[in-house]
């Protein structure tokens, strides 16, 4: 199904339900009807910020529209953009480029989630906080989603990575990274400037972290 929600800068493509869901890494989604599977696509023009900082803009956008429909809840975000309740992923968003094309899919689980080997997950339902209806929760993140592309667009990074940061886990969290050479383990110390993520080693240094699959300790 394709919707034009608000002010957003393009449209949305939203599933029912997936026979192919993937998440990072190409991790299988599991895709019951009842939750959002929405994709959207954005155009990259001349003097836009990087195209990464998409991820941390995208994050906040689900952050503040989840916190609209729970407020009850506590969302937390985790580097670069997956949402957890506690340490249970809610929702995730995967950034694919083809060009000056990046199309930006959301994964939120309303009504199911899946019960994972390797990490704990959870669902609107499962919280307590109701079953969003996945058109409904679709417009109000496509108006956020574009609210929050057009300050992207006019500001730059760092009034996003602000928000990021007022709406994620602590400064000082330990975190593991898994990086193609290994796996290391150190304490959240914030974006860098183009919001890749800084880790403090335990021997006092900072590794900035363009891209890897982080888990809190």
């Amino acid at each position: 199904m394709i919707a034009r929600a608000g002010e957003a800068e393009g449209y949305w493509l939203r599933a029912e339900t997936q026979s192919g869901g993937k998440g990072r890494s190409g991790r299988k989604w599991t895709s019951p009807p009842g939750n959002l599977y929405a994709t959207t696509l954005v155009r990259l023009r001349d003097g836009d910020p990087i195209a990464p900082t998409l991820a941390l803009l995208s994050a906040v956008a689900l952050h503040e529209v989840a916190s609209a429909y729970a407020s009850n809840v506590r969302f937390t975000l985790k580097w670069p953009n997956d949402m957890l309740v506690d340490s249970a992923k809610l929702a995730g968003i995967l950034l694919e480029r083809e060009g000056d094309a990046v199309a930006i899919g959301f994964g939120v689980n309303l009504a199911h989630h899946p019960d994972l080997p390797d990490r704990p997950a959870t669902s609107f339902y499962a919280l307590g906080a109701g079953t969003p209806d996945p058109d409904a929760f679709l417009n109000d993140l496509a108006d956020s989603f574009a609210r929050w592309l057009a300050k992207w667009r006019q500001e730059g990074v760092a009034p996003i990575s602000g928000e990021w940061l007022r709406r994620a886990h602590e400064i000082g969290a330990a975190l593991s990274v898994g990086l193609p050479d290994g796996r290391i383990d150190g304490l959240f110390d914030g974006l860098d400037p183009m919001g890749a993520l800084r880790l403090r080693l335990a021997d006092g240094s900072v590794r900035v972290i363009q891209a890897g699959d982080v888990f809190l300790l």
